[in-house]
């Protein structure tokens, strides 16, 4: 199961999100763990107040080190501890004394924990627009994770020291900027959890949608089979399943070309073209060349 944890001021809209459709129903089967840790819920003053003026002057607030800290502290101890009670309970399968049994579980726990916290190093995922930007590529590898905590901004940001302390990973999705980490943290739980076996019913459909070897999607239609004077293509109802595949294919090369013309260089170079789907690729630049 892929646990994800969000530090957030505003877990309501976090959670508001997530509940629903195909990531609301996977949580719901228990193929995911979404929580939202409320930071506020860790602040050290009666109104909750997570942020103050940043040091030097400049324009809005801050949010403090500790809250976040101890918002972190919070989801990495419950980590460790369900990872060493997981530990824990293999090890004590063959325990036959019962008279012992409390004492030697609270022995090998804290034993466990104690190693977890020197084994398991937690992906902390920073949503910045000073972050690498998110593709395709970074969810397969981030969804090989068991647990991922996002940690959502807002304001100015927040202070370096924590984010020296515990943040591994910096990530943007795009280059533009938001009031708060919230739905750049809601895109990458969505974009990830597809990739998460069983979340979608039908698995194959991940595996040929846009960004796969770097190449979109090809076009897809439904019934009927004439609208508004547009008519299928012929060869979507031929029934020939190898001359289907092969024109999505081409399909898919052509919409990388006119579209996204920068991914082009990262297929070429990734090898996942072959011999007869290369040479079709060059021939449309060919024609692109004859046509400038």
């Amino acid at each position: 199961m892929m646990n994800f944890h969000i530090l957030t001021l505003f877990p309501e809209m976090v959670m508001s999100g997530l509940n629903t459709s195909i990531i609301g129903r996977a949580a719901a089967r228990g193929l995911l763990s979404i929580e939202a840790v409320n930071i506020r819920d860790y602040a050290f003053n009666k109104h909750q107040s997570v942020d103050d003026y940043p040091y030097g002057g400049g324009a809005g607030m801050l949010m403090q080190a500790e809250p976040v800290y101890l918002a972190y502290k919070a989801v990495e101890d419950q980590i460790l501890a369900r990872a060493a009670q997981a530990e824990c309970t293999g090890e004590l399968k063959g325990l036959e004394q019962a008279e012992s049994a409390e004492q030697t579980v609270s022995a090998v726990q804290a034993e466990n924990i104690e190693e977890a916290t020197e084994k398991k190093k937690l992906r902390v995922v920073y949503l910045s627009p000073q972050g690498d930007t998110f593709s395709q590529e970074m969810a397969e590898e981030l969804a090989k994770e068991e647990d991922l905590i996002l940690l959502c901004g807002h304001y100015e940001g927040i202070d370096e020291r924590v984010l020296e302390e515990i943040v591994t990973d910096y990530v943007s999705i795009g280059d533009y900027v938001l009031t708060g980490g919230e739905l750049p943290a809601m895109v990458m739980v969505d974009t990830i959890s597809r990739l998460v076996p069983g979340v979608l019913h039908n698995d194959v459909s991940a595996e040929f949608e846009s960004f796969q070897d770097h190449l979109l999607e090809y076009p897809q239609y439904s019934r009927p089979e004439e609208w508004h004077g547009k008519k299928v293509p012929p060869i979507l109802l031929s029934g020939h399943h190898a001359n289907i595949e092969k024109w999505r294919r081409e399909q898919s090369i052509i919409r990388t070309k006119e579209r996204r013309p920068d991914l082009l260089e990262k297929c070429m170079k990734s090898g996942v073209l072959d011999k007869k789907e290369m040479k079709f690729l060059q021939e449309l630049l060919a024609k692109d060349e004859e046509n400038a």
